[in-house]
């Protein structure tokens, strides 16, 4: 199985390297050079549970970002990522998360390499956001992706964007190893992932989207068919005898909608999908919410917003994602300093059991080049039978200080 995945890696470099040869082939230039480097300490407030694991973690990243545009308008962005982790051995790791291509002219955009492709309006989770692969080993809040590599055609006219996807590689998603926390007691065993497709990563994927704003709304409507970025889990052996968990990947078809209204302070956010493929039924799941905001409160340049979400997902009990009904309530502020200062905090309850979980989230620039960003995450009373439960004593906080150049 190791010697499959170092064949798989080895042909996508080699498509990497294509890539390189052919837009470079002969061609002298010089690149603007960007990036962060990034220091990162975790400290949980609870021992561990599981065998291997850490009370804290401390980790580094280096992430440059290199960006040229030649002179026939043609633009490339690299950004390799790399992270350094003491506790788990799975968490230090290497990410292309962008090599892109752009040629564009006034009607269409046209882009292929390996590229980070967001889509989703709401706070809490992004249903519609698919194309790129969960960066389990970030955050836990499904956030980070990893980079996807694709081709994407993009269609400018005056009635919408109409963009086009070929995604012919497939990212697994990243967990946690023996030494992380935020993982369930049974490991995730990639070494025995399966897939419904007989042609496993290289199955190729396809999506489209169409997006446009019209006065105050921004809708998007896509679709997306290939191989699903959520797992499902099966349980199996390691050849020690050891239970493990086996990451299962299904093929889907998923239709989704966004949809953004601004009206004055007022901002409404939806997002919907029906998915077809994943066993046992095919379901509907969406998420829908507002946030206002007071602007210029108690007389200074400060803004507070308050903001409140419904994630509602029909397969109940039998979704993958703990989200099936549960509600947000949040306040978010915006110092307007010259140090961009923020704050979000957040708490969001089960509708159908005790289950919440809670989450602050501050950034501040220290300086034109340092930025200091903090986080604190906790589960509170999760019942015996919720998907949570395995990490019921995993809260965490985090500190992260980050120099830009």
């Amino acid at each position: 199985m190791l010697k499959r995945h170092c064949l798989i890696n080895s042909k996508l470099g080699f498509f990497i390297c294509l890539i390189f040869f052919i837009q470079f082939k002969g061609i002298a230039f010089a690149l603007d050079l960007r990036g962060f480097v990034e220091a990162e300490a975790r400290i949980f407030f609870n021992p561990v549970i599981n065998p291997g694991q850490e009370d804290h973690t401390i980790s580094g990243v280096l992430s440059p970002e290199l960006y040229h545009q030649f002179d026939n308008g043609t633009q490339i962005y690299f950004i390799p990522f790399f992270r350094l982790d003491h506790a788990d051995d799975e968490r230090t790791h290497f990410d292309l998360r962008e090599l892109d291509f752009i040629f564009s002219q006034d009607s269409w955009d046209l882009r292929f390499g390996v590229r980070k492709v967001f889509w989703g309006v709401t706070e809490t989770q992004h249903l519609v956001d698919i194309i790129n692969q969960t960066d389990l080993l970030e955050s836990p809040d499904g956030e980070e992706k990893l980079g996807q590599p694709m081709v994407n055609l993009a269609l400018i006219r005056d009635w919408g964007t109409v963009d086009f996807f070929v995604l012919p590689y497939f990212r697994e998603r990243t967990f946690p190893g023996r030494g992380g926390r935020l993982r369930p007691p049974l490991l995730v065993d990639m070494d025995q992932t399966r897939f419904e497709s007989d042609t496993e990563e290289w199955h190729t994927d396809f999506a489209v989207r169409y997006f446009h704003s019209i006065g105050k709304w921004d809708i998007g409507l896509s679709h997306f068919y290939g191989t699903n970025r959520e797992p499902t889990f099966q349980l199996g052996f390691k050849k020690d005898g050891e239970p493990v968990l086996i990451p299962f990947y299904e093929q889907i078809n998923q239709t989704g909608l966004d949809i953004l209204y601004v009206y004055d302070n007022w901002i409404w956010k939806l997002e919907a999908i029906y998915r077809q493929g994943m066993k046992p039924i095919d379901y509907f799941a969406s998420t829908f919410g507002f946030e206002y905001t007071f602007s210029g409160i108690w007389g200074t340049g400060m803004d507070f917003g308050v903001l409140s979400e419904w994630m509602y997902d029909e397969r109940k009990d039998n979704a993958t994602n703990p989200l099936q009904n549960d509600i947000t309530f949040g306040m978010r502020m915006g110092v307007n300093d010259i140090n961009g200062t923020e704050i979000l905090i957040a708490l969001v309850q089960d509708l159908e059991s005790s289950t919440k979980s809670f989450f602050i989230e501050a950034s501040s620039r220290l300086s034109e080049h340092w930025r200091l960003t903090a986080e604190i995450r906790a589960l509170i009373d999760q019942p015996l039978d919720d998907p949570l439960f395995p990490l019921r004593d995993d809260d965490f906080a985090q500190i992260s200080l980050a120099y830009h150049f």
